[in-house]
């Protein structure tokens, strides 16, 4: 099958308010003079992936509903400085947006507008099915219209990936997209227990590798059964935000799984990628370039370890491999 798409994003589309804040949790207080500043900015967690994918030499394409108004306007005006194509479908809602507290450390609260979507939001399957029959993989943001989009992906035979971030292992929401990934992202913060969950993933759904992210403990990765650790990788300048984080971590896997990587060296590409994304300010929309990352990976991986020359093969292998 010919393909014009290496990942098509779905959903995620959207704008941030970022105002700094002086510690977090933060206290109760009638005012806070805030400083840098409050800026409005593209880009939540399909917008990152298309983003972070592009920036590494993938051929991307997004597809999610927009509004009639300035934030559709930021996501458009994003897509198109970064050259990725992007497929709109109305939204009578507007556009997807949030508030996001950002602690002098770089953590980060998210305050999600829960108004943007209603019953009848829907991504066209007649539409859905065309993008994804000219792509090579689809990743799905956890969005309420998405998840009925996932029948069509499975029909058109492409690989899914997705990441249910915060889940806790129990909430009912993510459960379709969990069970119908091939590979599966999620968070450790509300995990009592992170591998019976990622091995309940792998059980009950489609799932052939789960990855769980932990922040500044590294990652852990479930493949074919076996579960391992990931190690952290130091960021290459201070840490000022770590909104991103986990859609980098999610693009830099991804280059390597659609390269035919070991998966061991997936997550160490999404490691880097992750922990560059911590250094980027949260008022900007920024990625790791592949040339970098395939460095910066190089540098991680000792010259004995079989693994250290499979950078070649995503080097060598241009958009489309």
């Amino acid at each position: 099958m010919s393909t014009k798409t290496d990942i098509l994003v779905l959903g995620g589309a959207g704008v941030d308010t970022i105002v700094h804040v002086p510690e977090l949790p933060l206290p109760y207080a009638d005012s806070y003079m805030i400083h840098p500043g409050i800026v409005t900015r593209a880009g939540q967690s399909g917008d990152f992936v298309a983003l972070g994918v592009t920036a590494l030499g993938l051929r991307t394409h997004h597809i999610d509903l927009l509004g009639d108004d300035p934030e559709g306007d930021l996501v458009r005006v994003l897509h198109r400085d970064c050259g990725i194509p992007l497929t709109e479908v109305p939204s009578a809602r507007g556009t997807k947006r949030a508030v996001n507290l950002v602690g002098p450390d770089g953590r980060r609260l998210s305050l999600y507008d829960d108004t943007r979507s209603q019953e009848s939001d829907r991504l066209p399957d007649a539409t859905v099915r065309a993008l994804a029959s000219a792509s090579r993989h689809a990743h799905v943001v956890i969005t309420y219209p998405c998840a009925f989009a996932l029948p069509a992906l499975r029909e058109a035979g492409v690989t899914i990936s997705t990441d249910l971030h915060n889940w806790d292992g129990v909430n009912p929401y993510h459960e379709p997209f969990a069970l119908a990934a091939d590979l599966v992202f999620l968070s450790t913060t509300a995990l009592a227990d992170p591998e019976r969950t990622m091995r309940d993933i792998a059980a009950r759904g489609r799932a052939r590798i789960v990855v769980a992210t932990a922040g500044a403990e590294g990652a852990y990765l479930l493949a074919d059964g076996e579960l391992a650790h990931v190690p952290a990788v130091a960021p290459p300048a201070p840490v000022v935000d770590t909104n991103g984080a986990g859609d980098a971590f999610a693009s830099g896997f991804l280059l390597g799984w659609l390269a035919g990587e070991d998966v061991r060296r997936c997550a160490l590409y999404g490691a880097v990628a992750g922990a560059y994304a911590c250094t980027v300010p949260s008022t900007r929309a920024d990625a790791i370039g592949r040339d970098e990352l395939l460095a910066r990976a190089a540098d991680l991986v000792p010259t004995s370890d079989p693994a250290a020359g499979t950078a070649r093969k995503v080097a060598s292998a241009g958009s489309g491999a």
